[in-house]
């Protein structure tokens, strides 16, 4: 199974799992890694490593963080590269997204795809609701 590590700015990680929970249950093999005021990117870096320690027994680590660029991106993908599983970094991350692959990888073991099926499901949770007034065309007096 491929493992979920979900990072970002504050409490993006376990703000957006406790969503994921609430609606599909806690994942297995997810793991989650904020990243505080408080924290150095030494302390994100050491967070992120020891995270991804703990899911290297799995086919691979998909990574979700919330800005493409961030200082979470950006040290997950320099952790990422010297490991010897695979890891695939994602930006923009949205609850949509987390949810459909967290369910997904029990029946699709393909990181390519999953990666695919992420960013595809990301683009399609982006919508735009547009009210519009229903204008009566029927003529007063009947038909």
């Amino acid at each position: 199974m491929i493992g979920i590590l979900v990072t970002g700015h504050g409490n993006f990680a376990t703000g957006i799992s406790s969503s994921v929970k609430l609606i599909a249950g806690m994942p297995e093999k997810y793991e989650m890694v904020d990243f505080l005021e408080s924290y150095s990117v030494d302390d994100l870096t050491r967070e992120l490593n020891a995270a991804m320690d703990r899911l290297s027994d799995c086919d691979g680590i998909l990574v979700f963080s919330d800005l493409a660029g961030g200082s979470p991106f950006k040290t997950a993908v320099e952790v990422g590269v010297g490991r010897k599983e695979r890891v695939e970094v994602l930006g923009g991350t949205n609850l949509g997204m987390i949810i459909e692959i967290s369910m997904a990888r029990g029946f699709v073991s393909d990181m390519d795809a999953l990666v695919e099926m992420a960013v595809n499901t990301g683009k399609d949770q982006v919508v735009h609701f547009v009210l519009t007034k229903h204008e009566d065309t029927a003529d007063e007096e009947g038909i």
